[in-house]
C-alpha cells in the first residue's frame, strides 16, 4: 500500500510537471473536453430543472385528487374527437350529488375560472384569474393561508361578497405591507372584502399558481362568470378519504354520475375522471426523450474531447520517450510509466469538467429566476460530471500510456 501510495504521488508530480510546462498545448486541450462537459451537464441541468418544476406542479395538485371533467388528459389513440365535444360540462347539480352520495370524497368543490382585471383605489391588476369555488376548495387544493382564512360553508351557501387574494394579487393592490384583511377590492364593478391571503407558491409549469387567483364563493361567481360555459372550464375536484385509493373513489363517482345524467349500461361515460398520475406518465416519456437526445447531443462534444486528450498524450509521449527510456534504465517499472501517463491525461479531463462544471454553476446562479423558474445544478449532476470527467481521461489516456511503459529502455534513450 504504502509503494503505491508513493508510485501515485511520483506519477501526479510527473504529470502536473508536464502540463504546467505546456501552457497552450494544455489549454487547447482542457477547452475540448470543457465544451463536452459544459454541453452535457447543461442539457441535465435543464431537463432536472424543467422535471422538478412541472413534477411540483403536478404534486400541487393532489395524488389523492380526481377531477370531474368534459375533456380528458390523456386521449386514446382510437378516440374520435367530436363525441368529446358532444359531452355535457361538469354542472353545480352534479356536485351537489357526489356531496351526498360520495361515501368515500373526505372534500369536493366545484369550480370555474377566467380572467378579469381587479383594483383597489389606483391599484389594478391585469388578467387576474378570478375563481367560482365553495367552501371545501381549501381542503381539496390543500394550499396555506398566510392571512385571515377561507370563507365558510354560510359565506359560500349565501353568496357574500368575500374574497381569498393570492400573494401577487396582495402585493400589487396593498403597497408597502398593508392589512389587507376587511379591504374591499373591486372585480367587475362589484366590491369585494378580502377574509385571507393565500401563502407565496411560486411559479407552476401547469399554469396553475394561485398567486394571481382571487377565489370567491361559487354562489356568486355565477353573477360574473358563465359557469357552464366550457371557456370557463368548469370541473369537480374530488379529495379521497385516508386509505381510499384513486380507484376506489373513481368506481363510485362512476356509478354516482351514471346513475344522476341517467346513462343506460351500454352507453358509454359521458365525463372523464382525470387524475395527476396521468399527467406523470405523459411526462416520464418526454422526460426520457429528452435525456437521450442530452446524451447524444454532449457524447459527441465529450468525445471531440477525448480524442484531444488521447492527441495531446501521444504527442507528450514522443517528447519524452529518451526520458522515459532514462527513467526505466535506472528501474522504473512498466506501471510506473503507464500509471505517469494515465494521470497526466485523467487530471487534464478532471481540470476540462471542473471549467464546464463552474460555467454551468455561474451561469445558473445568474440566472436566477429570470425565466419565470430557477435552475440548479444538482449535486447529482455535479458528480456526473467528474465521473463522465475521469472515465473520458482514463479512456483516452490508456493506449498512449500503455505504449509508452512498453517502449525498450535502450531504444527509447536513442530515440533523440
Amino acid at each position: 500500500m504504502q509503494l503505491f501510495i508513493q508510485l501515485f504521488s511520483e506519477s501526479m508530480l510527473f504529470a502536473a510537471r508536464a502540463l504546467f510546462s505546456h501552457k497552450l498545448r494544455t489549454a487547447l486541450s482542457l477547452l475540448g473536453i470543457t465544451i463536452g462537459i459544459f454541453a452535457i451537464i447543461t442539457v441535465f441541468t435543464v431537463v432536472d430543472s424543467l422535471e422538478k418544476n412541472i413534477r411540483g406542479s403536478v404534486a400541487s395538485l393532489g395524488n389523492n385528487v380526481i377531477v370531474v371533467e368534459k375533456w380528458p388528459w390523456a386521449f386514446g389513440p382510437d378516440y374520435p374527437w367530436w363525441r368529446y365535444i358532444l359531452r355535457p360540462n361538469a354542472t353545480l347539480k352534479d356536485m351537489q350529488v357526489l356531496l351526498k352520495r360520495a361515501k368515500m370524497a373526505e372534500a369536493l368543490t366545484i369550480k370555474v375560472d377566467t380572467k378579469k382585471t381587479v383594483h383597489r383605489f389606483s391599484n389594478r391588476v391585469e388578467n387576474a384569474v378570478l375563481c367560482g369555488v365553495t367552501s371545501e376548495y381549501n381542503k381539496v387544493a390543500g394550499f396555506t393561508i398566510m392571512r385571515g382564512r377561507f370563507f365558510s360553508d354560510v359565506e359560500s351557501g349565501n353568496a357574500k361578497h368575500v374574497a381569498v387574494i393570492g400573494s401577487a394579487i396582495y402585493e400589487a393592490l396593498f403597497l408597502g405591507g398593508e392589512d389587507p384583511l376587511g379591504q374591499e377590492i373591486i372585480v367587475s364593478g362589484r366590491k369585494f372584502r378580502v377574509i385571507g391571503v393565500i401563502k407565496k407558491e411560486g411559479e407552476s409549469m401547469l399554469g396553475d399558481s394561485k398567486d394571481d387567483m382571487v377565489l370567491i364563493p361559487f354562489s356568486y361567481a355565477r353573477n360574473l362568470i358563465d359557469v357552464e360555459s366550457e371557456n370557463n372550464h368548469p370541473r369537480i375536484l374530488i379529495k379521497a378519504k385516508p386509505g381510499i385509493d384513486n380507484d376506489q373513489l373513481k368506481n363510485e363517482v362512476v356509478g354516482i354520475l351514471r346513475a344522476e345524467r341517467r346513462l343506460t349500461p351500454e352507453t358509454e361515460d359521458n365525463f372523464a375522471l382525470n387524475e395527476t398520475s396521468v399527467l406523470s406518465k405523459g411526462f416520464d416519456g418526454l422526460f426520457d426523450v429528452i435525456g437521450t437526445v442530452g446524451w447524444i447531443i454532449g457524447g459527441f462534444s465529450i468525445l471531440v474531447g477525448g480524442f484531444g486528450i488521447a492527441n495531446i498524450m501521444f504527442v507528450s509521449v514522443k517528447e519524452r520517450t529518451s526520458i522515459i527510456g532514462v527513467q526505466k534504465a535506472l528501474g522504473a517499472r512498466n506501471d510506473f510509466i503507464l500509471l505517469q501517463f494515465l494521470t497526466e491525461a485523467v487530471l487534464l479531463s478532471l481540470a476540462g469538467g471542473a471549467l464546464g462544471l463552474g460555467l454551468i454553476w455561474l451561469i445558473t446562479a445568474l440566472a436566477g429566476d429570470s425565466f419565470g423558474m430557477r435552475f440548479v445544478l444538482s449535486l447529482s449532476n455535479v458528480i456526473l460530471g467528474f465521473t463522465v470527467s475521469f472515465l473520458i481521461g482514463l479512456i483516452s489516456g490508456f493506449i498512449p500510456a500503455y505504449g509508452a511503459s512498453q517502449l525498450d529502455p535502450v531504444d527509447a534513450m536513442r530515440s533523440n
